[in-house]
């Protein structure tokens, strides 16, 4: 059974049947592809089109500055691969738009009432091509056949260059057992092209070290009769309950992110009753939108003075989050008379229907900065830089903020802490640590090789749901990142903080 993205924008394939025994995709021998696109190319394939419009084009303020990063992915893992995918992307988005302005300049608006007559708004554009954190599958069924055994498969986009499609989560249950054992086991994989087949997780496990918890929640429960299962994507890793009683749990693993979900494949012998999924991502119409002008961030002209310049990361899935601060701390007054400039920086994503609706929010409401790059946790670095370029070079700001589209920025506060501070030069302002180490341990989610960080110390720096840092700052990273002595480190934070300790190093 394959689910590929049933509701969106009505070019889906509808709900069908696969061969039971259909085997996954064929599996050649892993490689690395480690080719590096060269600046000159990197340009032109990233250019900006003419045809965009002055309105469509403030939300690539950045965007030329940040070419320069295919030189600085030293220190990042995923970048090449980051941008070689953003150019696939870029392309079809350009393509994209420029479709659509050939059928309105055609037709009007002909074409668009023809497909809104065509389903219901709130199903045609619903995007349920990938998951995100809270998203779930619910599977109802019972074991059925000789031996009972059956997959469920997440299946991922196919990356630009492969012909396979990567499995973000392979979770096969076997009740009669296999070579291994005879009881009852379930055994989670993944697969992509690069790394082949990973290290299988079986529950139970004999291993006691595998057991580690994901989300609070162990690797590893008792087996139930399956009837009613579900599928839930948690902040590590996704979760499988049966019966409302949790069963087992799988960590993430590098590259592959439940963004890249956009199909799933149920094989074997068990007879489906029914297959739901919920807590999709969406979007909303701006038509629909009753608060819209208040929600609209008016256009700055270049180098306009401003107070604070704050940059929040977002991606592109999470509109949601990015309505809430519209709603809400950007409608403070010092935002609003323009003291205070708020913009959200979101990467690309593997999927066109998803950027044509960041695209389309981009130019709503005029706060968004396209990144181009897609977006991956180990890149968020580049959006800092990608901040600190905005904030010096786009709009003249005293003091540049990041924050997260989750997080609730105190304005007033702010303003008036930093006024407090009196201090133009040199300030990093958030809750600082100053004597953290490297994480070592290989199986954490922060850890960090010595390769990346030989020290046993990091300078100080302040954690990453929001700081402040002061105009000179910002400049020197950019300078720095220009002339390609900027050192690129993961975890952004920690980064800052590595470039303030050298900034004063350097006087």
């Amino acid at each position: 059974m394959s689910i590929p993205s049933l509701f969106s924008q009505n070019n889906s394939e509808h709900l069908h049947w696969v061969n039971a025994a259909e085997n996954l995709p064929f599996v050649p021998n892993p490689k690395n592809d480690s080719d590096v696109l060269s600046s000159t190319s990197l340009v032109a394939q990233l250019s900006v089109a003419q045809n965009l419009s002055d309105g469509e084009q403030l939300s690539l303020q950045t965007w030329e500055y940040m070419l320069r990063l295919v030189s600085h992915s030293n220190g990042l893992p995923q970048a090449a691969e980051a941008v070689k995918e953003a150019i696939t992307a870029w392309k079809g988005l350009l393509t994209s738009l420029e479709d659509d302005k050939l059928a309105n300049d055609r037709n009007g608006n002909k074409s668009k009432e023809r497909k809104e007559k065509q389903c219901p708004y709130s199903v045609i554009r619903m995007n349920t091509s990938e998951f995100s954190e809270g998203s779930s599958l619910t599977i109802i069924g019972t074991p059925d056949g000789i031996l009972g055994n059956f997959k469920i498969d997440l299946i991922g986009t196919v990356l630009p260059g492969e012909h396979d499609p990567p499995i973000v989560l392979h979770y096969n249950v076997r009740l009669q057992g296999d070579k291994i054992t005879e009881d009852p086991v379930i055994v989670q994989n993944t697969w992509s092209l690069v790394h082949d087949w990973g290290p299988e997780e079986r529950c139970p496990s004999a291993d006691h070290e595998n057991n580690k918890k994901v989300d609070n929640l162990d690797r590893c429960s008792e087996e139930g009769y399956v009837a009613v299962s579900t599928l839930r994507i948690g902040a590590e890793g996704i979760q499988m309950s049966v019966n409302g009683k949790h069963i087992t749990s799988f960590a993430f693993r590098e590259t592959l992110e439940p963004w890249l979900v956009n199909e799933v494949r149920i094989s074997g012998d068990i007879k489906l009753l029914s297959v739901v999924s919920s807590g999709l991502p969406t979007f909303e119409d701006a038509e629909r939108v009753n608060d819209l002008e208040l929600l609209k961030s008016s256009a700055f002209p270049i180098h306009k003075d401003v107070d604070l310049f704050i940059g929040v990361f977002s991606t592109a899935n999470n509109f949601k989050q990015r309505m809430a601060v519209r709603r809400t701390w950007m409608q403070y007054d010092s935002v609003r008379s323009g003291a205070v400039l708020v913009r959200f920086f979101v990467g690309l994503h593997k999927n066109q229907l998803v950027n044509e609706e960041l695209w389309s929010e981009a130019c709503t409401y005029g706060d968004i900065q396209l990144m181009p790059f897609v977006d991956y946790y180990n890149l968020i670095t580049w959006k800092t830089v990608a901040i600190c370029i905005y904030g010096t070079h786009v709009v003249s700001a005293k003091y540049v903020m990041k924050t997260d589209d989750d997080a609730f920025v105190r304005i007033d506060e702010m303003l008036s802490s930093l006024s407090d501070a009196r201090a133009a030069r040199g300030l990093l302002y958030g809750r600082i640590s100053s004597e953290d180490h490297p994480n070592r341990d290989t199986n954490s989610k922060w850890y960090i090789s010595p390769e990346e960080w030989p020290g046993q110390i990091y300078p100080p720096w302040a954690h990453g749901p929001g700081y402040v840092i002061s105009k000179d700052v910002a400049m020197d990273v950019y300078k720095q990142f220009k002339n390609g002595h900027l050192k690129m480190f993961k975890l952004e934070d920690v980064a800052m903080g590595i470039w303030i300790d050298d900034m004063k190093k350097r006087g």
